[in-house]
């Protein structure tokens, strides 16, 4: 554990027994749309992997999204989450990733600003710890509009309570991409073409594993998922095929040590 493998995550899964991963955090090259040192890989097989690799009751968070070919978008990520299903995944949750600074688009459609994070459940998720906000109206009596009634059919009176002061996040993140993404704006960090925002994998860590878990990147890039999970006092195993981008990850997961160490 806590290591990244500078391989393809076929050859990394196929050594890991069954019902390992407490938890999947990811983001794959999807529709070419970034070269990732012209890589590619082989969708299906890794999603069969994860299903065998996944405990009873693991999370795998799955961001993607699609590419415009010829005018039409590609469905990559609906094809995606459906072959998942096929596999036996729950298809638990479908949430977006919100970009709050995307890059400018001038064709004859709106601006492109999100990315699905389908959320695929082995069964039922063993761990919700939900992020908690401020609620708006907390402290205002509930609407007076619905009527509550005893068994007999009379009506209550009064029956109104206070809404709460916090509530559940919703399920549309919004965070800044590329630069604004990271903390450790070093340059070799900058080298990587699709920085995983730091504060996304951090709240899906949280939100879908407990401290001591074991957390899972087949596609590790800059090395963000390794080094939340380090720095939220969880275990980490990383697939990274290209040995540069696997430079950038021993720096950073170098400084997250000190960090943790300090904390």
């Amino acid at each position: 554990m806590d290591k990244i493998y500078n391989e393809d995550c076929l050859n990394t899964m196929k050594r890991f027994k069954d019902n390992t991963l407490d938890l999947t955090v990811t983001s794959p090259p999807y529709d070419g749309l970034r070269t990732y040192n012209g890589y590619s890989f082989d969708f299906e097989n890794i999603a069969k992997e994860l299903y065998r690799t996944t405990k009873e009751g693991g999370v795998v968070v799955w961001i993607v999204g699609d590419a415009t070919i010829k005018g039409s978008e590609s469905g990559t990520s609906f094809k995606q989450a459906l072959y998942f299903k096929e596999c036996g995944f729950n298809l638990h949750d479908t949430m977006i990733y919100e970009k709050i600074n995307p890059v400018p688009y001038n064709g004859n459609r709106y601006q492109s600003c999100f990315e699905y994070m389908f959320i695929l459940s082995k069964g039922e998720p063993k761990t919700f710890n939900p992020l908690i906000i401020d609620c708006k109206y907390a402290g205002r009596l509930e609407s007076d509009k619905k009527k509550y009634y005893t068994k007999n059919g009379s009506e209550i009176i009064n029956k109104r309570k206070e809404i709460s002061k916090t509530k559940k996040e919703r399920n549309i993140w919004r965070f800044s991409v590329g630069n604004a993404a990271i903390k450790d704006r070093r340059n070799n960090t900058m080298k990587h073409p699709a920085i995983f925002p730091e504060q996304l994998a951090n709240d899906h860590i949280i939100s879908w594993s407990n401290e001591g878990d074991l957390i899972y990147d087949p596609f590790m890039g800059s090395g963000t998922t390794a080094k939340m999970a380090k720095l939220n006092n969880r275990n980490y195993i990383g697939s990274e095929i290209s040995s540069e981008y696997c430079k950038i990850i021993d720096e950073r997961l170098n400084n997250a040590v000190d960090l943790f160490n300090k904390a």
